[in-house]
């Protein structure tokens, strides 16, 4: 009579601490072969960040030992990878890719695990894995579905060589949702109630059964992400369902949803009226804005986010307008730089941060509701939980909308939005220019600058989770032999900003900038390292003028790719 082969011995204890434990992913990015992708990004601090906030590593020299391949492999003996899905019997391939020197993308190692959805921990054993000479950081975490649109939980955890030690890993309290103190909680985000006349009107305006449009414009959290799947459980669509729920018949509440990853106000006002107005097709009646973890790239230190929130309150169908302070992990936001916009106007501001950020250092005594990693999916976006808290608390300023007394009249949006910016409003009328929609007094000459580019920036619009591409009617340089690797174009106005692709590709070109005949600065494809949209200030006059803008491509023999995305004119 046989049994069942003596196990292998136990393998030794190692302490060991999380990086990513029971996060919500989707494999909603699709691969040709029609499986589903979630990318989850290591480089940058972000891994660094997830140690201390999902690990709860303290000891910097550990910390530091993330930050390239070396260190890593000094300190990590092992991986332990599980995944739940809701079909167990599902399968799914694990990557750990590491980033090159040399070759970002395609010259370092990549730590493989295949796996079923049944919530078994596999071990990947660095000491098994060849690692290549061009190996330089821990750059991203890959989880292939064999199937699409397939949802699951992801832990993901560091075991460590000798001499190494973790913290225990203590397990977390359930958020209880709609508690005494988490409704306490959402009311701390109030941070100014303000005029809700228009927030009342379109409220009133669901009530009735007529058709209400909330429109949502930011950066990558507006976008959705840190949701899965996105198109689902953003904070845009659940703040708007919320809405409709409570004031609606249901059915005549519409979601523009508008956000566009790594982008300030500088470059939401320039897409304002084709994002978020369908080139003057929809009304808004609520905007909700949200810039404030995303214009620490606003050249303009907040002309650019007062210029938008002007346009939207000066629209004809005057639309309540709603300004949303989100927070990173590191516990900024813009909020202090950007909040006396609303008080300038009296607008309704919700605040995230006032709202979570002191959750995350009270004790479980003190009535704590949520821990960081509870609330950040990354060192930047909120969970499917974080995204909930956003909207529940877009909801509790919509609950008070619906009662509120009327502003006084000196306190009336209406009539405080006639008076002069606090910060500035160079570019309240600034308009999009692309190959699509050209501008009368623009004479453009675009040399060799005659292609367009299809590798672009893509976002997951409205309740779609199909990305679609920003900026497709664009100039784009290729570099072909003897093309003129100049574009030139004479314009009449008094502001001018050029929104430039950003790319991480070796062949893409510097682009140096002149008005007038003189130099005013160099776009560099490598300021972000990833496919982006940039926005740069290359006009600013207090009158209108003829200009003349020369943009050349530098180095045309080996660096053949370089792409103008549009322009922002103000006439």
């Amino acid at each position: 009579m046989s049994g069942p082969a003596a196990p292998k011995d136990a393998e030794k204890q190692r302490p060991s601490f999380y990086i990513i434990r029971n996060k919500d992913i989707f494999g909603g990015n699709k691969t040709e072969d029609g499986r589903g992708v979630q990318f989850l990004y290591q480089d940058n601090g972000r891994m660094i960040s997830s140690a201390r906030m999902v690990g709860g590593i303290t000891d910097e020299s550990m910390l530091e030992l993330l930050k390239d391949v070396e260190g890593f492999k000094k300190l990590v003996h092992s991986l332990g990878v599980s995944l739940e899905m809701e079909d167990p019997a599902d399968e799914a391939e694990f990557i750990f890719q590491m980033y090159g020197k040399k070759d970002t993308y395609g010259g370092g190692s990549n730590l493989i695990q295949r796996m079923r959805g049944d919530g078994a921990e596999h071990r990947i054993y660095l000491a098994d894995h060849t690692w290549t000479e061009d190996d330089n950081v821990p750059g991203q975490i890959r989880v292939v579905m064999d199937k699409p649109e397939l949802s699951a939980k992801l832990n993901v955890r560091f075991y460590l060589n000798d001499g190494y030690t973790a913290p225990e890993v203590e397990d977390e309290e359930k958020i209880e949702f709609y508690s005494e103190a988490y409704n306490a909680m959402i009311k701390n985000s109030l941070l100014l109630q303000g005029d809700c006349t228009r927030l009342r009107r379109a409220i009133e305006k669901a009530k009735a059964g007529e058709d209400v449009t909330l429109a949502y414009i930011g950066g990558s959290i507006t976008q959705g992400a840190g949701a899965t799947p996105i198109h689902k459980e953003s904070y845009a669509m659940k703040s708007c369902r919320l809405f409709e729920k409570k004031f609606a018949a249901g059915g005549n509440v519409r979601l523009i949803k508008a956000g566009v990853g790594g982008t300030p106000s500088e470059l939401g006002m320039i897409r304002f009226d084709r994002d978020v107005l369908r080139d003057h097709t929809v009304e808004p009646d609520v905007v909700v804005v949200e810039f404030a973890v995303n214009d620490y790239g606003d050249e303009t230190n907040g002309v650019c986010y007062e210029s938008l929130v002007r346009k939207a309150l000066n629209l004809p169908n005057k639309p309540a307008v709603i300004l949303l302070f989100a927070v990173f992990a590191d516990d900024g936001n813009l909020q202090e730089r950007l909040s006396p916009v609303g008080r300038h106007y009296n607008l309704p501001m919700v605040s995230i941060k006032d709202a979570v950020t002191p959750q995350f250092y009270k004790k479980k005594e003190e009535g704590k509701v949520l821990t960081k990693s509870q609330f950040f999916y990354d060192l930047f976006h909120p969970t499917n939980a974080g995204h909930t808290i956003m909207a529940d608390c877009l909801a509790n300023l919509f609950d008070l909308a619906e009662h509120a007394a009327d502003a006084s009249p000196e306190q009336s949006t209406d009539k405080l939005i006639a008076q002069s910016a606090v910060i500035g409003s160079t570019f309240e009328q600034v308009k999009l220019m692309d190959r699509k929609d050209l501008y009368s007094k623009a004479k453009i000459t675009p040399g060799g600058f005659t292609e367009t580019d299809q590798a672009l920036q893509c976002v997951e619009m409205d309740t779609e989770l199909e990305p679609v591409p920003e900026f497709p009617y664009n100039w784009q340089y290729v570099g072909a032999d003897g093309v003129d690797n100049c574009f030139d174009m004479d314009i009449t106005c008094k502001a001018l900003l050029l929104v430039f692709k950003d790319s991480g590709d070796p062949s893409a070109a510097k682009a140096h900038i002149s008005v007038d005949g003189k130099f005013v600065r160099t776009a560099d494809p490598f300021e972000n390292g990833w496919i982006h949209c940039n926005p740069l200030v290359i006009i600013d006059e207090p009158e209108s003028g003829e200009h003349h803008v020369h943009i050349e491509a530098e180095d045309p023999e080996h660096r053949k790719q370089c792409t103008i995305l549009g322009f922002g004119y103000v006439e």
